[in-house]
């Protein structure tokens, strides 16, 4: 028990970790709790127990009996020279051969290992130059290309939808001045329709030759009110408020004719005849017609260079429309609007 407890008391570390279930831990709380004036004494270091003191204590009975059979060596074997044995030359030889190839083994084997990173390197360089010499013009023209064309294209159409919004804008306000004017001329003719009525119940009362006269002008100045309105119309490609109009002039026309017997009439009143026959279905060479018509009334005499309007569209050209005042007298109390250009909007080529 001496020799037990000895061994507990002067064992190390790596000596006693030797034992079978005992950590270095736990091996580092004995040294530390040492030393111990009893085997038992032990059993209060936290995790030791009986078991790993008898497993200590046949370890230490171990190497007690390892130290014994040492210390017992017999006298011959003391005394008799250490025979040094020598390896053949001819072995050594063979060793430092095989050592050489397998130094040149290693070597070749490392500068494969090197040659095929190289060449590993060298594939990837390729890959990625090949991929940036093929697969930048292939974005260029599947991606980028397609993507600057629509965006050029979308430029065009916004130019062409400003442009478009422009021309419409303008239409518009031509529209807006149109109405107006046809306005204005339908509350011009609604008074002088007032006024010829009156000037007719004044006339049942006493046939005067000068509210004859007054009559005359009123239907006149009606008849160019009514015209005017109607190439209001022709513009606005409203044929058929156009034809009415023309149809109600040519009537107030015929009534002063019969009255009045004039030849500038009668002039006009065929032209007026023709714009009729080819309302609606040529509206361009109506408006020839009745732009002549409207320049025989204003200036009494049918210009010079025009012919007669066919429908089948092989008449002369247009004459340019004239800015005139209108002839009614000054009692009467309207004006003539500026000629208006035939309508351009229609389906039939200009004569």
């Amino acid at each position: 028990m001496s020799r037990f407890l000895e061994f507990l008391n002067t064992a190390d570390l790596n000596t006693l970790t030797q034992v079978p279930g005992v950590t270095r831990q736990l091996a580092g709380n004995l040294i530390s709790a040492r030393p111990f004036d009893a085997p038992e004494d032990c059993l209060k270091v936290k995790g030791m127990g009986k078991s790993l003191l008898a497993k200590l204590e046949s370890f230490a009975k171990a190497q007690e009996n390892v130290s014994e059979s040492s210390a017992m060596v017999p006298v011959e074997q003391e005394a008799m020279p250490a025979v040094i044995e020598r390896t053949p030359p001819a072995q050594d030889a063979d060793q430092g051969q095989d050592s050489l190839l397998k130094r040149l083994g290693r070597a070749f084997k490392a500068f494969m290992i090197a040659l095929l990173r190289l060449i590993m390197l060298a594939i990837l360089f390729t890959a990625v130059g090949a991929m940036f010499y093929y697969g930048l013009p292939y974005m260029q023209n599947t991606f980028i290309a397609p993507v600057e064309k629509n965006t050029a294209q979308i430029e065009k159409m916004e130019t062409e939808i400003a442009t478009l919004q422009a021309q419409l804008d303008e239409m518009n306000s031509r529209v807006t001045a149109l109405e107006g004017s046809i306005e204005a001329h339908t509350e011009s003719i609604a008074k002088l329709e007032e006024m010829q009525a009156a000037l007719e119940t004044q006339m049942q009362e006493n046939n005067d030759a000068v509210l004859l006269e007054l009559k005359h002008e009123m239907m006149f100045a009606r008849a160019l009110d009514i015209l005017a309105r109607a190439r209001l119309y022709l513009a606005q490609s409203n044929f058929g408020l156009a034809k009415t109009d023309v149809e109600t002039a040519r009537d107030l026309l015929v009534e002063l004719q019969t009255e009045k017997e004039d030849v500038v009439l009668a002039k006009a009143l065929e032209r007026l005849d023709l714009a009729l026959s080819n309302l609606p279905e040529f509206p361009v060479v109506a408006s020839g017609d009745l732009e002549i018509a409207w320049q025989i009334l204003i200036s009494g005499n049918a210009p010079a260079s025009t012919a007669t309007a066919t429908a089948t569209g092989t008449s002369t050209p247009t004459p340019a429309p004239v800015e005139s005042s209108t002839a009614t007298p000054a009692t009467v109390g309207s004006s003539t609007p500026t000629p208006l250009p035939p309508p351009v909007n229609s389906a039939t080529p200009t004569p």
